[in-house]
């Protein structure tokens, strides 16, 4: 799209549309007005985005495996140049290989935890549903106390009365 056609595009960046039929070539000797198309069309995502205890698992992992492998292949080399470095990197590959499990592991661990605390409560297994019954327990022991508390204080309030209104 050049200058020209951006000037003549609608600023507020609706789509305008093609007079011509999709399949058919305009004719020649009438002139097309530039029209403005946006290149994509956004569309909601279809999946959820990931909780943030789970995101920051992953992301570490992501980068730890990152280091990893390029970790490996600079063994790998220094074995190739018989270098005096490439005994040592090997020894760090193999523990930060141990290290990269363990935090592909953490990432399904997190995932887990969160999907029982926070996530699905149709399965019978779910925390998140005894979390909610206790809660709402909790909530309506708090109210039936303060009803009677409000009780008492009526009460106390009719009795320093000395006649019935």
């Amino acid at each position: 799209m050049g200058t020209a056609q951006r000037r003549l595009a609608p600023e507020d960046g609706a789509a305008a549309r093609s007079t011509v039929r999709p399949g058919t070539a305009p004719r020649r000797g009438t002139q097309q007005s530039a029209q403005y198309r946006p290149l994509w069309v956004e569309e909601p995502a279809k999946r959820y985005r990931m909780p943030d205890p789970v995101r920051t698992a992953s992301v570490r992992a992501v980068i730890i495996i990152a280091v990893t492998l390029i970790q490996a292949m600079v063994a790998f080399l220094c074995t190739l140049a018989e270098s005096w470095l490439a005994f040592p990197m090997v020894i760090s590959s193999v523990a930060s290989t141990v290290v990269a499990t363990w935090s592909a592991v953490d990432v399904l661990v997190t995932r887990q935890v969160w999907n029982q605390r926070n996530g699905v409560v149709s399965e019978p297994s779910s925390t998140a549903r005894t979390l909610r019954r206790e809660r709402r327990a909790a909530r309506r022991q708090e109210r039936a106390a303060g009803r009677e508390q409000e009780r008492i204080r009526r009460r106390a309030s009719k009795a320093g009365q000395l006649s019935h209104p």
